[in-house]
């Protein structure tokens, strides 16, 4: 059974009063890391609690060594989310400004410690909430009776830059790149000193898992989309990857919605891979 899930705004709306609901705003800017905090203070959806993708999803930085957005220590994240409210049996929404890089993001962590069901994606985001004409709130979240969410990482959901590197040209490894096709190539690099990919990934650029509309394409279009990708190969050889280890999230969670297992996440992604000149580097197609 997929752990990945969807909502749409009129059924969020219409359960807004349900007891144990947790909201979690996602919403993040790479280019400017304050943009979140500020939006969720112009409104958010009711009774959503601010989740920062650097200071809350993310751990610290160690220049040289880490990528650019590492994984947040796991006991930390947890008494975060008991912090909010989270407790084992919480029904979770997440939502971003809409595409569901950072929504996925946190998704992709709340699976990681084992918070795998009851966890949903805003389908739309923000976007498709304003557009509906739906209530928002200003106020921040006061606290809340802490959850008894504890939570324990899976190290199967994580690849290592070594374990990674090992792999390189096994015939059944899938390594997707969420970047989109001119970062891929190695044509443009806006965020990192290095541009290109990791050798043998193929481009599979997260936004291409929604339609026009920002939302989800249907699940029969998403595996249709990444058989393509995958080919032959056994589906639990895929490993995902991207930027910083948050847009491969994005794919992770289609993959799911596709009805795909949880593949592994290389979290240290192209930023942490460049880190060492002697990890090999491919441009082009």
């Amino acid at each position: 059974m997929s752990h990945a899930r969807l909502i749409d705004s009129a059924t969020l709306h219409a359960r807004l009063d349900a007891p144990g609901l947790l909201i979690l705003d996602c919403r993040f800017a790479l280019d400017d890391p304050a943009q979140g905090q500020r939006q969720y203070a112009e409104g958010h959806l009711p009774g959503a609690h601010f989740a920062d993708l650097e200071r809350d999803l993310s751990g610290p930085i160690q220049p040289g060594v880490t990528g650019r957005h590492p994984l947040p220590d796991p006991d930390r994240l947890a008494q975060t989310l008991r912090r909010w409210g989270l407790d084992d049996d919480s029904q979770v929404i997440l939502y971003d400004d809409g595409p569901g890089a950072f929504a996925a993001r946190a998704w992709w962590l709340l699976a990681w410690l084992g918070k795998r069901d009851g966890v949903y994606l805003l389908d739309g985001g923000f976007a498709a909430w304003r557009d509906a004409g739906l209530p928002l709130q200003r106020e921040k979240q006061p606290a809340v009776t802490p959850g008894d969410f504890e939570g324990r990482p899976d190290a199967s959901l994580v690849l290592d830059a070594a374990g990674l590197r090992q792999r390189l040209g096994e015939e059944n490894l899938t390594l997707l790149d969420a970047r989109a096709k001119p970062r891929f190539r190695g044509d443009v690099e806006p965020l990192d000193p290095v541009a290109g990919h990791i050798p043998g990934a193929q481009c599979a650029a997260f936004t291409d898992n929604l339609g026009a509309d920002g939302r989800f394409l249907p699940a029969d279009a998403l595996r249709q989309r990444f058989a393509a990708l995958i080919g032959d190969r056994p589906a639990q050889d895929v490993v995902a990857y991207c930027g910083s280890g948050v847009t491969a999230c994005h794919n992770l969670f289609a993959l799911g919605l596709a009805g795909y297992p949880l593949v592994p996440l290389y979290a240290g992604s192209w930023s942490e891979w460049i880190t060492d000149p002697s990890r090999p580097v491919a441009t082009g197609d």
